[in-house]
């Protein structure tokens, strides 16, 4: 087999491919077997024909389709490896003729991955992070394992506080008309939620036990029911109770409650050092992902819509398995959002084409910089990933090697590599205030 590229305009190109005649002979071999299990011909059972009879009565020319239909896979294929071209869609194959004993031409019109023009990604300039941990921020991680653990207080006497879970009667109109939903009894609001419309949570601050009021509010106008949007409500409300959480003593008893420590400040350090590994671990992050943009951004390349188109479809998958983790799923999540499929599409574009862009640079400085992926980065990464896994890496190699992934898993490495290097070579500057 013989396979010739050329292109035509941007990233499109034609391969043009030769199948010698054995190989063509071959396939007819391949598409008589087929066929023959399938046809009828007196005096032979259904299999049984030979060749030479069954080419008598149908033609060899009724193989033909079957051939064709069995060389080009293999063949587009090897011809895409032999001349090293990355294909991003479906070909657009064309042939002239094909004939029993002759070699076999098609072209295939294709669209490749587009030339990246790099621009400068060595020596990008990251603002340096702080990852400095103040009083303010351990205080407030303090308070947040605080109200975990508050006991709820029954109110007696006194009025509803923000913050105070409260027990209300409600029932809601529309100028003097009852709506559907807009009624529950005995129902649990926490003030400051958010949960409720807008202004009504306001409004029961300040109500006592048994406690009658009229709230006055108005629906948002893109609220879901279009009855309602926009509309002045009046909501009769009866309060019958209030709650209100009461916050434990922050001492050497709180902390041995939550934590392994014997003190107070024994937890607070624990606390300020996860909070510094946290920072540290943010700011790694923060830094590989302004060098990939900065590279990107400093690159030119022209996005196909087919690949901004395959990365959407990934992220729509990806967006479904989380709702799926979440106990819903799309359709559930198009009914509470009031979006559709295609306008989800829409809103996720600029961020595939972000996506797609930037794989394309870091691919293409990969391959400037000669990265390279061998055996060692694959067992490194193994037993890296054994430890998060809980897992021998001999284990997880198998279960990449059985899913036919371990290819997506080198390029993931030398991606990961190619990342290091711009980090390596970047460097950290103090933003001036």
């Amino acid at each position: 087999m013989k396979a010739t590229w050329e292109k035509i305009e941007k990233n499109i190109g034609v391969l043009e491919v030769e199948v010698d005649a054995e190989q063509v002979s071959l396939a007819l071999d391949k598409a008589f077997k087929k066929v023959a299990g399938k046809v009828n011909v007196p005096g032979f059972r259904k299999g049984k024909v030979p060749r030479s009879i069954f080419e008598a009565k149908f033609g060899i020319e009724s193989l033909y389709r079957d051939a064709i239909d069995i060389i080009l896979p293999d063949a587009y294929m090897e011809a895409v490896k032999e001349t090293g071209i990355d294909p991003i869609d479906r070909p657009d194959i064309d042939f002239d003729e094909f004939s029993k004993g002759t070699t076999f031409t098609f072209k295939a019109k294709v669209m490749v991955k587009p030339e990246v023009q790099l621009g400068e990604y060595k020596g990008i300039e990251v603002p340096e992070q702080s990852a400095e941990v103040t009083a303010e921020e351990i205080n407030t991680e303090l308070e947040s394992q605080q109200k975990r653990r508050a006991e709820l207080i029954v109110v007696e006497e006194g009025t509803a506080e923000n913050g105070d879970i409260t027990i209300i009667d409600y029932e809601g109109s529309v100028e003097g008309v009852l709506f559907e939903g807009g009624k529950a009894d005995n129902h649990s609001l926490e003030l400051g939620s958010n949960s409720f419309i807008p202004g009504f949570e306001e409004q029961v601050i300040g109500m006592s036990k048994d406690d009658v009021k009229d709230i006055t509010v108005t629906f948002p106008t893109e609220y879901h029911s279009e009855d309602l949007a926009g509309k002045e409500a009046v909501f009769k409300v009866t309060l019958h109770e209030i709650k209100r959480k009461q916050l434990p003593e922050l001492d050497d008893e709180f902390a041995k409650d939550v934590s392994e420590f014997e003190t107070l400040d024994e937890y607070k350090q624990d606390i300020e050092n996860k909070l510094k590994e946290r920072k540290l671990k943010d700011n790694e992050m923060t830094v590989e992902s302004t060098v990939i943009e900065k590279a990107a951004l400093a690159s030119e390349v022209e996005i196909p819509e087919v690949m901004v188109g395959t990365e959407v479809d990934r992220m729509v998958e990806e967006f479904g398995n989380r709702l799926r983790m979440q106990g819903m799923n799309m359709e559930m999540y198009f009914q509470f959002s009031g979006q559709n499929e295609e306008a989800l599409r829409e809103q996720m574009k600029d961020e595939a084409e972000k996506r797609v862009r930037s794989q394309l640079v870091l691919e293409a400085i990969a391959n400037a910089e000669n990265v390279m992926v061998d055996d060692n980065d694959v067992n490194e990464e193994l037993v890296r990933l054994s430890e998060v896994y809980k897992k021998p890496a001999d284990e997880l190699r198998g279960i990449i090697e059985s899913n036919g992934t371990i290819e997506d898993f080198k390029t993931d490495l030398r991606t990961k590599k190619t990342v290091k290097l711009l980090v390596e070579s970047s460097k950290l500057v103090t933003e001036v205030a």
